[in-house]
């Protein structure tokens, strides 16, 4: 191998100044030097993510970058948003406390690096989160703050921030700017500062959509809007707002007598068939823990506009701050008081105790509903009342409205859900479990720390399974669902012949008893199996193990139960049951005798693994109960992804959790708020951009939970 050696003397490079300025004056290399003709390799460029390719993380990071080279030189305008400001739950005031402690302004005296965290007015700042962390990992328990710092007010109440404020560098996720822009307020506010559409639309609206639906000016557009719950509350909210002529028909009594019919079936075992657990004003959710967790993300605009507007009518405002905010029974019966009222006052007119028994239709379009008195069965009640749209936002329950559907054509398709048991415990086993020495704080939900709770999830395949299967699939989730600390096991059969559970919380979350549903997905594979096919297999998949627990409980909506410790055992549980917060009896039985095996395996091995996660949840003093089913809807109804319209019938808008696109208060209630805006743009009523008021919509074929 040859080597080329670079060999010239010191003397052939000259400096010579002249006026006082250096020239560097440099021989000619390439007339004195002769290099042989080498192989030249030069690397490649690093190809970057652009576009849709680039990662969530990178947008963001990107995003922030470019806001930062425009307004870095405005560092002392606007508002510095800290996140993960950390405060030992020894220091913190505690879960009932939003404001700005002294402990707080330490720690953004830090991030400030800023001397004295006494000096820095509390007026300044703004807790937008807190949450409590609890996790091992952590030294110890802590609660978690997000803060936003209004730099005009600091600098005007303590001006020494001012050079302090100047050495600040954004950095994403310990402190960004925040831009200007959208601003959430409640939904009522939103729609009444937009300006309303009273004379022709614009050609094109916010969907990109050159010819939308002109209603004439001569009458209001009617609206019929089928189930109260959130879907159904937010949609007419909007359609109300913007002057359509809406009618909200519910199946279910409003809450004052639904409660009563539900205090008759805890009772007396009266199960009133249109007015229970899961038919009613507010929907399944009213009796539920009122969790408003959503994973849509807090932050976007349309949760939030959700959030105020449930504050608006009577919510705390602490929703809008809590990290897992959630209202309780006690707190959503008269939320749903004022929610009524307003409509009323906007002039929606609202049945309660109507069932919507079929959908008029003329030329492929709906033109009407048959309505029906739902507490009689005569057909003298019914009636044909006539609509320029129906949206349609029925709960998962709603198993004769899927039916319906059906015989007009309209595309209903399979959806994967899951199936399991709820599991309960002794809300302080829960409590030692999370917060070891901490447990004493939690004082039944009136301590410092927020009573206990617990989310886990597995993915079971063949390599976890202790004993091979032999039918059935057996890749699958399972994981908690619907945890309820400080609750309590409820009925929400629809049909006495058919059992089912869920829990439900006030607001304090004070009982003694913790409860969860553990869950493991099934899809169509699991429907075939047992010979259940077409596009309502899962709803029969459902009624199949509804029926037969009722069976195993003997009747009388009385639960099968069995401890833990005896299910993964494999035996009865015949004396000595831990005590069960189901008011209307519990018996014993195995619980191997309600699902396939694989199913059973999975929900066992899964429980071993959650052991593991949580130490002592497999315990003697937890109890199963049987059969939590409908943790969401079996079906999907298709619609357009720009219109929210059904695929295969004009007019038809199936919306919220029932129609298999939401699951949980605040996605039902964001589904039926962007439903609203767009059938009000159909409908000639609206022709602004939902982008720059909410952020842009969620796709309508799938919604993030």
């Amino acid at each position: 191998m040859s080597i080329i050696s670079h060999n010239f003397k010191a003397s052939s490079l000259h400096l010579s100044f002249s006026n006082s300025n250096p020239k560097l004056s440099l021989p000619n290399f390439t007339q004195s030097l002769n290099f042989p003709n080498l192989l030249q390799v030069k690397c490649a460029k690093r190809t970057k993510r652009t576009g849709k390719l680039r990662y969530p993380s990178e947008k963001k990071k990107q995003k922030l970058q470019q806001h930062n080279e425009t307004d870095v030189k405005n560092k002392f305008e606007g508002v510095w948003r800290l996140f993960k400001l950390g405060i030992s739950a020894h220091e913190d005031p505690g879960k009932d406390f939003w404001g700005v402690s002294e402990p707080l302004l330490q720690e953004i005296a830090k991030v400030l690096e800023f001397p004295v965290a006494s000096m820095l007015p509390p007026e300044a700042f703004k807790v937008v989160r807190k949450s409590f962390d609890a996790r091992k990992l952590q030294k110890e328990p802590k609660f978690v703050y997000t803060v936003d710092m209004d730099v005009d007010r600091l600098l005007i109440l303590e001006p020494r921030t001012w050079e302090f404020i100047s050495e600040l560098e954004p950095k994403v996720g310990v402190i960004e700017r925040v831009p200007h822009g959208r601003s959430a307020g409640d939904l009522i506010s939103i729609i009444r500062n937009y300006p309303k559409r009273n004379e022709t639309a614009a050609s094109t609206d916010v969907f990109g959509r050159t010819e939308s639906y002109k209603f004439p000016n001569t009458r209001k557009p009617k609206v019929a809007v089928v189930g109260s719950g959130p879907s159904g509350l937010f949609a007419s909210l909007v359609l109300a707002e913007f002057g359509a002529d809406v009618t909200l028909i519910e199946r279910g009594q409003a809450v004052e007598q639904r409660g009563r019919d539900i205090g008759a079936l805890v009772v007396r075992r009266m199960l009133q068939l249109e007015s229970n657990f899961c038919f009613g004003e507010g929907g399944a959710g009213t009796w539920s823990d009122g969790k408003l967790v959503t994973r849509i993300g807090k932050n976007n605009g349309s949760v939030m506009a959700v959030l105020e507007t449930l504050v608006h009518f009577g919510a705390p405002s602490s929703i809008l701050v809590d990290g897992k905010p959630h209202l309780g029974t006690d707190r959503l019966i008269p939320l749903l008081r004022n929610f009524r009222k307003h409509l009323q006052e906007l002039g929606v007119t609202i049945r309660f105790g109507t069932r919507v028994d079929d959908l008029i239709v003329d030329v492929e379009r709906v033109v009407g509903v048959k309505v029906s008195d739902s507490s009689c069965s005569s057909e003298s009640s019914s009636q044909k009342l006539g609509y320029d749209a129906v949206i349609l936002a029925v709960g998962h329950s709603a198993r004769d409205t899927y039916q319906m559907l059906l015989s007009h054509n309209v595309d209903v398709v399979q959806k994967d859900f899951a199936v399991g048991l709820r599991i309960e415990h002794p809300q302080e086993l829960i409590n030692s479990i999370q917060y070891s020495g901490l447990a004493h704080e939690v004082q039944s939900g009136r301590g410092k720390i927020p009573v206990a709770d617990y989310k886990v999830a597995e993915y079971v395949n063949q390599k976890d399974m202790v004993t091979p299967l032999n039918s059935g699939p057996i890749d699958r989730s399972c994981y908690s669902f619907c945890m309820c600390p400080g609750g309590q096991v409820v009925l929400t059969s629809t049909n006495p012949s058919e059992l089912c559970i869920n829990g439900m919380s006030f607001s304090r979350r004070s009982s003694r008893w913790a409860n969860a549903a553990i869950v493991v997905t099934v899809s169509s594979k699991d429907f075939e199996a047992l010979n259940f096919h077409g596009p309502l297999a899962g709803l029969e998949f459902q009624r199949a193990f509804e029926r037969r627990a009722a069976t195993m409980g003997g009747g009388n909506f009385i639960v099968p139960v069995q401890t833990v410790t005896d299910f993964l055992d494999g035996k009865i549980s015949e004396t000595n049951l831990p005590t069960s917060s189901y008011r209307l009896g519990v018996k014993a039985a195995n619980l191997h005798d309600l699902f396939p095996a694989h199913l059973t395996a999975a929900l066992q091995h899964s429980i071993l693994l959650f052991d593991n996660e949580l130490p002592g949840f497999v315990s003697k003093s937890a109890l199963l109960h049987g059969v939590e089913t409908r943790t969401s809807s079996p079906v999907q109804i298709t619609r357009r992804s720009d219109t929210w319209e059904s695929t295969s019938l004009k007019g038809l808008y199936p919306i919220g959790e029932g129609a298999g696109y939401a699951g949980g208060i605040t996605s039902a209630a964001v589904d039926g708020m962007y439903a609203g805006f767009a059938l009000a743009q159909n409908l000639g009523l609206y022709n602004g951009s939902m982008d720059s008021i909410l952020g842009k919509a969620q796709t309508a074929g799938f919604f993030k939970y």
